[in-house]
């Protein structure tokens, strides 16, 4: 098989030649069709997150063929298309795991962080955090499964209002905003200022306003999510919420928050933040895609071009998601 592989933090992935991986009990191994590329990459080969396991294989938007099964798996079958996200494993028994949240499990295993990942040819994943995907495309689902998972988490936490906020017009919110506009939301696309290109895309896909990130939208938003890792946002998405409004931040990594008045949070506005995702939530979502009918913009390279893919991601060189293919 082929990988990129990240040995030291802040360094290139480096391509290397390793035999095929076997899939031990519990386990199957997928030969990877395509995987996206997340923010959360940059923030894992940019020594952002604490303690990745390396060398690592980067990636956790996969999807691909089941080849081989572990002892003790019967589903998903050799010849199904799967998708495998961020979450790679759960302990299944400590008291979040226990109450519905294994999102934030105590002992939790992460795909392309603490177990090797999909820029690669092929991945080893748990079999019961891998899902049956019924799609023709696999370029075009593979963003669905981190940029579409965490959006639709991040969207359940921001609750039922109307009016939603989208700051950082990416892969998440390019998806999310799709959702919203099927569910009868109104879409409010924040950018970059000068991100013409990124606002014209939200305005394409039914966004009801689309600006700068430092400018008040026409109206005040019921919640904001911010996908954007900058903290500076946070005040600016309270200032735009009504009063018993929520801001929820979706990204793992943030740079940090600035002071800012209390006005700001009073009148019981709410500031959140998520983590992870659950199983539930990608059964959930994969199926309001299909309901939805989700279409993904991407940009496509090479396996061999991870590297200029993430850089290109760091620089906001393209719209949607980029996807890495074999």
């Amino acid at each position: 098989m082929r990988a990129m592989v990240l040995h030291a933090l802040g360094c290139a992935l480096v391509p290397e030649a390793r035999p095929e991986p076997a899939p031990g009990p519990g386990e199957i191994r997928v030969r990877v069709e395509a995987c996206a590329v997340c923010r959360t990459d940059l923030h894992v080969v940019d020594g952002d997150l604490a303690n990745p396991k390396l060398p690592i294989v980067p990636g956790h938007e996969i999807v691909g063929i089941v080849e081989a099964l572990g002892a003790g798996v019967a589903q998903p079958a050799v010849g199904m298309r799967v998708g495998i996200p961020w979450l790679g494993h759960t302990c299944g028994h400590c008291a979040y795991c226990a109450a519905g949240s294994e999102n934030l499990c105590d002992t939790p295993a992460f795909t392309g962080y603490t177990r090797d990942g999909g820029f690669a040819t092929h991945v080893v994943a748990d079999a019961a955090f891998a899902f049956p995907l019924a799609v023709d495309d696999p370029v075009a689902a593979a963003p669905l499964m981190c940029a579409g998972l965490i959006g639709w988490r991040s969207l359940s936490i921001a609750g039922a209002g109307r009016r939603i906020g989208l700051y950082g017009f990416g892969a998440a919110a390019h998806i999310l905003a799709q959702v919203c506009r099927w569910q009868g939301r109104d879409v409010y696309a924040f950018t970059r200022a000068g991100d013409t290109a990124a606002q014209g895309l939200a305005l394409q896909l039914g966004a009801r306003w689309a600006g700068s990130s430092d400018e008040m939208p026409p109206d005040l938003l019921d919640a904001a999510i911010i996908f954007a890792p900058v903290g500076d946002l946070v005040p600016l998405a309270l200032r735009a919420v009504r009063k018993g409004g929520r801001v929820v931040c979706g990204g793992i990594h943030m740079s940090d928050i600035p002071q800012f008045p209390y006005s700001l949070l009073w009148e019981e506005r709410q500031l959140v933040s998520v983590a992870n995702l659950t199983r539930r939530d990608a059964v959930d979502f994969l199926a309001i895609a299909r309901q939805a009918g989700v279409k993904t913009t991407t940009t496509v390279y090479p396996l061999a071009q991870a590297n200029e893919a993430l850089a290109d991601l760091r620089a906001g060189r393209f719209q949607g998601a980029a996807v890495l293919v074999p």
